[in-house]
């Protein structure tokens, strides 16, 4: 039985990251959508692909934070601290894309599908280089 109790170990740890890894990512979509003027999951219903593509790139590259912030987090209470930056990396991506292109939400209610590309592109770069930073 002593063979199992690293194994049962590592199985409560996963639990646990993944767990609070889920609940990260609830979290993160209803702040993320908070900041947005427009309700993404409502647009994503009617069939709008920009939206679809901003969102999903945003979640992708919040994502990608996490899963470096679970594989080289100390603790939960370090993984919960980076996944707040994760987070807020996340939101800064979206206000730097519409310093660049103001009418970015606009274009993404109208359905304009290189505005929701370029939107998701910068969100999983964004994830990418977070990740990326977040090993120490």
């Amino acid at each position: 039985m002593e063979a199992f109790e690293p194994l049962l170990n590592g199985l409560f740890n996963f639990a646990l990251y993944f767990g609070l890894s889920l609940v990260a990512l609830l979290l993160f979509k209803f702040l993320y959508t908070l900041f947005t003027p427009y309700d993404e999951w409502a647009l994503v219903k009617n069939q709008n692909s920009a939206a679809a593509c901003a969102l999903g790139g945003a979640v992708i590259g919040f994502s990608i934070a996490l899963g470096s912030a679970a594989s080289n987090s100390v603790s939960l209470m370090d993984f919960a601290v980076w996944a707040v930056v994760a987070l807020v990396a996340q939101i800064i991506a979206y206000f730097v894309v519409r310093m660049f292109m103001p009418l970015v939400s606009q274009r993404i209610q109208d359905n304009e599908t290189p505005a929701g590309i370029v939107l998701g592109a910068v969100s999983i770069a964004i994830g990418i280089l977070n990740a990326a930073s977040l090993t120490y």
